[in-house]
């Protein structure tokens, strides 16, 4: 199908690339890779990535302003709904190509391309360049790295499979880009970020069978000086600690009017109930939007129940 979606891309000359609400690194630096590399291979083309950005990320590079432009093709990324894409409408376009790595949850393009088992949308992408005609250059295969890197968490998740670490140690001896510059731009953190992740450390709470979650209001935020997205994405600090088979954020985000919900999972797949309340993503990483924090509660409650089923189906004690 590779071939199939570059010989589309050959076929625009204006050509918009979008991918999920909510933008974290592997969505945009799968955008912003694959942009990079259709402009090097086809420096005629307008091609732009487009989304709300978030200062964070910066080091990723930069996106582009969202333009209508005449019989243009919509290529998406890291986006398998419809309800979270990025874009201000999908109407108009003359062709629509998704490339995914999430569960399939509906079509919305009329040519979709979904590896549900690998370990981000870079890794797609990665793999797309290298098996088609795209270019590509060290700052692309930098860019590819730290959405990999990012989504599977360093390569600390099952999605890594020889495959991964094989097309990674491919993109690191054509490229010989610096992993030790990666990893000091995706871990450098502001102070009063660090403090605001002890605040939630302290005051995270825990149910019966395992769930750890924290409400975070707006009022915190403001104190500590933190946006809202950053307090989100502080998800993957809290993968290592014992007593939690799950374990969440929830985050409002008054500019949206929205409670923004990030969840995890060391085993209890989550998926099914982030999809109940009209979310979705991976059996171990979900996520959810919400109005209310009463409504985040109840996610709460049924993530519990999913936790007590799973210590019961896997004979697991509670010091398990």
């Amino acid at each position: 199908m590779f071939k199939q979606i570059f010989k589309e891309i050959k076929k625009y000359d204006n050509i918009v690339i979008a991918r999920h609400i909510g933008v974290d690194p592997d969505a945009m630096a799968s955008q912003i890779a694959l942009r990079d590399s259709i402009k090097l291979t086809f420096p005629q083309k307008k091609v732009i990535a487009v989304g709300t950005g978030s200062s964070k990320f910066r080091y990723i590079g930069d996106l582009d302003k969202y333009e209508e432009m005449k019989d243009a093709l919509l290529i998406i990324v890291d986006t398998p709904d419809k309800k979270r894409i990025d874009i201000p409408t999908l109407e108009g376009f003359k062709y629509k190509i998704k490339i995914d790595h999430h569960p399939f949850i509906e079509k919305f393009c009329d040519l979709e391309y979904i590896e549900d088992t690998a370990s981000s949308a870079a890794e797609v992408i990665m793999k797309f360049i290298e098996e088609t005609k795209l270019e590509c250059n060290k700052s692309i295969a930098r860019t590819l790295f730290i959405g990999l890197a990012s989504d599977s968490n360093r390569f600390l998740f099952n999605s890594c499979s020889p495959k991964t670490f094989s097309l990674v140690s491919t993109y690191l001896e054509k490229y010989k880009f610096d992993l030790q510059s990666i990893y000091q731009d995706m871990y450098k953190r502001p102070l009063k970020e660090v403090r605001f992740e002890g605040y939630i450390s302290n005051n995270m709470e825990l149910t019966k069978h395992g769930v750890l979650y924290m409400k975070i209001t707006d009022d915190m935020i403001n104190e500590y000086k933190v946006d809202s997205a950053s307090a989100g994405n502080m998800i993957n600090n809290f993968n290592f600690i014992e007593e939690a088979l799950v374990w969440m954020t929830i985050t409002e985000d008054v500019k949206n009017d929205l409670i923004r919900i990030s969840i995890r999972s060391r085993g209890p797949e989550i998926n099914k109930v982030a999809e109940k309340y009209n979310g979705g993503g991976h059996k171990m990483a979900s996520g959810i939007k919400l109005t209310n924090f009463d409504d985040a509660m109840l996610v709460v409650k049924d993530l519990d129940k999913v936790c007590e089923k799973y210590i019961k189906d896997n004979n697991l004690s509670k010091e398990d």
